[in-house]
């Protein structure tokens, strides 16, 4: 790619239109790759490490650097910087472009090696505030300790990435940041499978290839910023106004964006007090939710975050509200059947790919339990993907950061309101958990909507009445199928393996067949969501 393919001024335009539904079904079938190897790498634990204590350990070890890197990557960063990376382009020369990119890759690069230095000294203590449960196993507490200690660099390698990746889809080059996570399984599943006699514990030898895997997934995306003459030089520099802006921007979105994280995270820290299993089982749970949310959630929020930002840079506020309308409407096509499908299939995925190795019956049956308490969150979790742009491509950090507040403030009260009963009555407290985590979507996803109604930055279309009906008369005939199956079909236990495997595949060949044969006679066309940056 030559200079020339590069804007250089606002006037300078893309050559067509790019479609959104096209560019959200590459980023959906890229992270539908990488989410598929995620699930066979989920098996792969199951069978390896169980729901016991190392797979406890390791759960935890490994969500503290995600989910450090959700804040400065995936989140908080990238939302902070696409909107001055878009106006940068909107409004300057490439050359400009590229001072903003080498100057915040200097300071990024010096924040990550710094936190990452800490963490990695202060292992232990790291290690307590995530899982204060684990002190009274010392021999549990000791391998967390071991396994963060080796896990986070991994943190400032995948943000690194993630900057790469950012700089990418605000070219609308979605591809190879949707494609890069596949690194991640592949090496977590060549450790598990063949390094695991190498190393004290498999947890160990998972350990290490994840840090392998973020070594590769910045390499591998470098080439790519060279193509569009976008690979950085790094340079210190704060009073850059570019960097200067993304850090206030990016101060109060380290709350906003990050607030499912946070609530995932303190069902966590609870969990390790509930006993050997509890961290398992919300992780298992957990893996299938993400699943969807990966594949769909995030790859429209990729898509539209970067059309969202320009459109605003532009001041085109009736292409801003349409195209949030597109959002939401693909959402709901989406996140409705699947949140209806993962609660009443919840018992039959859980045995088909997890029920072999080291895994019990017991463990699918509370896991069971804990995937209907997320699932129910789904609808949520998928909206506030779609809802939040819809703030940060304004650059209006503040609004999001309230809600995200009162979301928080909102989990935390019904923690034990819900959760004390559970552990008392049934011996079901991450039940509890899960349940809580996903009402707090709820009130997150509503306080963000209204919001936007509020001000509005976004006027749904008039057809929505219309597409309400149309989309519950799909779901009603998907949920009758998956229940007339499952009547027949009821004792998952008892099937072998490959039996599951093919039963699971039916129900769900013919529950998204109804699904999509009820949305064509309801007069659901694939043109409806055909929409353009």
């Amino acid at each position: 790619m030559s200079d020339s393919d590069l804007p250089s001024s606002p006037s300078e335009k893309p050559a067509r239109p790019r479609s959104l539904l096209r560019s959200s079904l590459l980023t959906g079938s890229m992270t539908m790759t990488s989410r598929v190897l995620g699930l066979i790498r989920d098996i792969v634990l199951a069978s390896v490490l169980g729901a016991g204590g190392a797979m406890d350990a390791f759960g935890v070890a490994q969500k503290i650097p995600n989910f450090f890197r959700r804040l400065f990557a995936e989140g908080a960063f990238s939302q902070a910087f696409i909107p001055v990376l878009s106006e940068y382009r909107e409004k300057g020369s490439h050359a400009a472009v590229k001072e903003l990119v080498d100057k915040v890759a200097g300071c990024l690069g010096s924040i990550l090696f710094l936190v990452t230095i800490i963490g990695v000294v202060g292992a232990a203590g790291v290690s307590l505030v995530f899982a204060p449960g684990y002190l009274d196993n010392p021999a549990k507490f000791d391998l967390l300790t071991d396994l963060v200690r080796i896990t986070f660099p991994y943190l400032m390698l995948i943000s690194l990435t993630g900057f790469a990746g950012a700089i990418l889809n605000s070219y609308d080059r979605f591809a190879i940041p949707a494609i890069t996570p596949v690194f991640l399984n592949v090496f977590m599943i060549a450790g598990a499978l063949l390094l695991s006699d190498f190393f004290p514990t498999p947890a160990h030898a998972l350990a290490w290839s994840i840090v392998a895997a973020g070594i590769f997934s910045l390499l591998f995306q470098l080439p790519f910023l060279r193509q569009i003459h976008l690979l950085p030089s790094p340079k210190l520099d704060w009073s850059h106004p570019g960097v200067k802006r993304i850090l206030v921007l990016m101060t109060p979105a380290l709350f906003g964006v990050s607030v499912s994280q946070l609530n995932l995270l303190l069902d966590t820290i609870i969990a390790t007090k509930l006993g050997d299993g509890a961290v398992s089982w919300l992780f298992y749970s957990d893996r299938l939710v993400e699943l969807p949310l990966g594949v769909f959630g995030v790859a429209i929020a990729t898509v539209i975050m970067p059309g969202l930002s320009r459109l605003s840079a532009a001041q085109s506020g009736e292409k801003f509200s349409q195209m949030l309308d597109w959002a939401i409407r693909f959402v709901v096509l989406i996140a409705l059947p699947a949140t209806l499908a993962l609660v009443i299939l919840a018992e039959p995925i859980l045995f088909t790919l997890f029920y072999h190795g080291e895994m019990k019956l017991h463990d699918i049956t509370m896991s069971t339990y804990s995937l209907k308490g997320y699932a129910l969150g789904l609808f949520a979790f998928m909206l506030i993907k779609v809802l939040v742009p819809g703030y940060f491509a304004r650059q209006d950090m503040k609004a999001p950061v309230r809600i995200g507040i009162i979301a928080i403030v909102a989990n935390i009260v019904m923690k034990p309101i819900v959760v004390i009963p559970m552990v008392m009555l049934w011996g079901l407290g991450h039940v509890g958990l899960a349940l809580t985590t996903a009402l707090a979507a709820y009130v997150n996803a509503y306080l963000l909507y209204r919001g936007l109604r509020k001000q509005q930055i976004y006027v749904p279309a008039s057809n929505w009445p219309r597409i309400w009906l149309r989309y519950g008369a799909a779901n009603l005939a998907l949920v009758a199928t998956l229940f007339g199956f499952l009547h027949f079909w009821s004792d998952w236990h008892t099937f072998g393996v490959i039996e599951r495997v093919i039963r699971l595949t039916i129900v769900c060949v013919a529950g998204l067949g109804v699904y999509v044969l009820m949305l064509l006679a309801v007069g659901v066309r694939l043109r409806d969501f055909r929409a353009h940056h």
